[in-house]
């Protein structure tokens, strides 16, 4: 490429050149992992956060030790969704991720602010090295599966992550409008140069039931899921509807009450993926 800087580190290019290295960061010496998912989309306000937090509860539901590690750096939401205010805490030793109440271990940016509504007004550079640092600073327990919640796009976060954490696989997170997919081929896109299998499309938002009828209303557009799920080796995907009582488990930090049953397809993929053992 001309434009090349030979610093493979800063690029997500799979080209000829590209030096065979890896980038991959060592958990803190006393964490254990066994399986890392990223939950990402091509675009925001798609509710990836509530996707990657409903995995979640399924995952701590069915008796797997759970992680959310949230890289959202600067938009934050995965806290509120459980009703966790609390700080987490560290010492030079490392951080002590907050938890749930079902025991999920949870870090994010807003566990470390002093205040929730404090803007994080940090370049680039900044934002991605701290989601790395959740991953190599936090001394996780013992995790069967970790969910990442990725910010939107294929920017400095996301690649940070595809690079320095040794995922199992991604849940892309899209909506039925017309352009659904552009968005997911440049999510599935970017999987592919990272070499992480994509292991199921989530369409949020796919349609709404009447409660008077029980039929169902496609609000933004015929669902595509099953389409670009065939059309991009997708081997699961799940509709998800508009359900005002989720939303309100969201709001009110209660979404461990949710019901996940439309991951169900997604989840058994999850649990196939390969668990990479990473420990120092």
């Amino acid at each position: 490429m001309a434009d090349c800087t030979h610093d493979c580190s800063s690029c997500g290019s799979n080209c000829s050149s590209r030096k065979e290295t890896s980038f991959i960061k060592p958990l803190h010496k006393k964490a254990k992992v066994k399986k890392v998912i990223a939950v990402a989309s091509g675009k925001g306000g798609v509710g990836k956060s509530l996707v990657t937090s409903l995995l979640a509860v399924r995952a701590a539901a069915r008796g797997y030790r759970v992680a959310l590690l949230d890289a959202d750096i600067t938009g934050p939401s995965i806290p509120k969704m459980f009703g966790v205010h609390s700080h987490a805490t560290g010492d030079d030793k490392g951080i002590q991720p907050v938890k749930t109440k079902s025991g999920i271990q949870m870090i994010s940016m807003n566990a470390l602010l002093e205040h929730e509504d404090d803007p994080v007004v940090w370049r680039g550079s900044l934002i991605a090295g701290a989601a790395v640092q959740f991953w190599t600073d936090v001394v996780w327990d013992n995790v069967d599966i970790m969910f990442i919640d990725m910010p939107p796009g294929t920017g400095d976060v996301p690649l940070s992550v595809y690079q320095s954490i040794p995922l199992s696989g991604m849940v892309v997170v899209t909506t039925p409008q017309d352009l659904v997919e552009m968005i997911v081929k440049k999510a599935v896109n970017m999987a592919g140069m990272m070499n992480v299998p994509v292991l199921g499309l989530a369409e949020n938002m796919s349609y709404f039931v009447c409660p008077d009828c029980g039929k169902e209303h496609m609000i933004f557009g015929t669902s595509k899921a099953e389409r670009l799920g065939e059309a991009y080796h997708i081997p699961a995907t799940a509709r998800i509807p508009i359900d005002p009582h989720i939303a309100s488990l969201a709001d009110a930090g209660k979404i461990e009450e949710a019901d996940t049953d439309p991951l169900a397809e997604i989840f058994a993929q999850i649990e196939k993926a390969r668990e990479i053992q990473f420990h120092k």
